[in-house]
């Protein structure tokens, strides 16, 4: 089985990046690409060519490959400003303000599309009152938490609309006192 493919089955997906590093990693019409020398803003390294790949012929639509909490702490009392990172195997374009939504023991919180068209990375924020997070409720990113709300995700190098299912995602955050 090759560490590289044409498809967004983990098959496919690169097998020697850290976490983090896959984050960065996504299909363009030449390849998977990462940041040049480590330059998020300079020219993408292909390091897997496959032609074609984003776009009608191969990947078809973008999909999500992980998603994760940014936050790591959250205090009941002070509450706080929340985010959530949905990462796509592509370049995506956002139109109106998608959402996501974080559930707990308690309430479930919605978070607003903030940041990330014309990237792989769209950040999901909101910010949570006090007192609206109970103490030692465990607030998680579940499967499939991701709805337009009207708006539109869509991929940018073919213009279909992105996939938004997608597994639970890693992290959860703890409310403290």
């Amino acid at each position: 089985m090759s560490s590289w493919g044409a498809s967004t089955t983990d098959e496919s997906k690169p097998k020697y990046l850290t976490d983090a590093e896959k984050r960065d990693c996504y299909a363009t019409d030449r390849g998977w690409t990462i940041p040049a020398g480590g330059n998020p803003d300079g020219e993408r390294e292909v390091i897997a060519a496959i032609g074609g790949l984003s776009g009608a012929t191969k990947l078809v639509e973008a999909s999500i490959s992980s998603s994760r909490l940014v936050t790591t702490a959250l205090g009941a009392a002070a509450g706080g400003d929340f985010s959530a990172e949905i990462i796509y195997n592509e370049l995506v374009t956002v139109t109106g303000t998608p959402q996501v939504t974080v559930t707990s023991t308690g309430a479930n919180h919605t978070l607003n599309y903030a940041s990330g068209s014309g990237t792989n990375r769209l950040t999901f924020t909101s910010t949570i009152a006090a007192d609206a997070a109970a103490e030692n409720d465990v607030l998680t990113l579940g499967a499939n938490s991701v709805a337009l709300n009207g708006g539109a995700i869509n991929d940018t190098g073919s213009g279909n609309a992105a996939v938004l299912t997608h597994g639970a995602g890693t992290g959860s955050v703890t409310v403290a006192a």
